[in-house]
């Protein structure tokens, strides 16, 4: 299994981020950015970023709260969701985008994928950065933002720069079949492939998995 590694990164232009990552043991075949949940970096995110290096990606996490993403308690999470905001999220995204060019990464190789607060931000970021593809799983906030900060989903789903998959539960969570298809819809009007796939909560962990590897092996090259 791949090693996680943390640091506090400094790039040339001075922008500074905590930043967990993790490198394939063979040949990179492009770069991810893992966007954390809103608890923080936990141990689920973690087996994400090392089961999604063992196929071969360079990854990297970018703690998106001030001070570290450090894995905090569901009450402390909403403190800390409701301080993000579009630009703060886009920014910190900048760095790991730049971190893994520095590691010889081109931007149509660069994907972003996210679970919860994160899977929300993924689209987000594809809706305002070019890069290679985004997969979005069960990421809230498609009506009412998840903060006053962040937009709602469903307003810049058109506006999607790269090709976009989200993957949903049937069941399980507060994100209703209404909600889901209102995405869709939104996605739809963008000028790029977009996809959105509802799964079974208690059988349907390994088709989303398969999904989302398929899909950036589709679009990252």
């Amino acid at each position: 299994m791949a090693q996680t590694h943390t640091e506090d990164v400094r790039l040339d232009d001075g922008r500074e981020l905590r930043l967990t990552f993790a490198e394939p043991d063979g040949v990179t075949r492009g770069g991810l950015v893992v966007l954390h949940e809103a608890r923080g970096v936990t141990d689920a995110v973690l087996a994400m970023v090392a089961g999604l290096a063992a196929e071969g990606w360079l990854i990297v996490v970018p703690h998106l709260y001030e001070g570290g993403s450090a894995e905090v308690d569901h009450e402390a999470a909403r403190g800390k969701v409701s301080e993000l905001s579009g630009e703060s999220v886009l920014a910190a995204t900048d760095i790991a985008f730049a971190w893994l060019a520095k590691h010889s990464v081109n931007p149509d190789r660069i994907g972003v994928i996210g679970f919860e607060l994160g899977g929300a931000v993924a689209l987000v970021v594809a809706a305002s950065r070019t890069i290679g593809a985004a997969v979005t799983v069960a990421g809230g906030g498609i009506v009412e933002p998840l903060s006053a900060g962040l937009p709602a989903l469903i307003e810049v789903a058109g506006d999607l720069r790269c090709p976009w998959l989200g993957l949903y539960r049937t069941e399980g969570d507060d994100i209703t079949e209404p909600q889901v298809e209102k995405l869709r819809d939104a996605a739809a009007a963008a000028q790029v492939a977009t996809d959105v796939v509802r799964f079974a909560f208690e059988t349907g962990g390994s088709e989303a998995w398969a999904r989302a590897l398929n899909w950036f092996d589709a679009h990252l090259r």
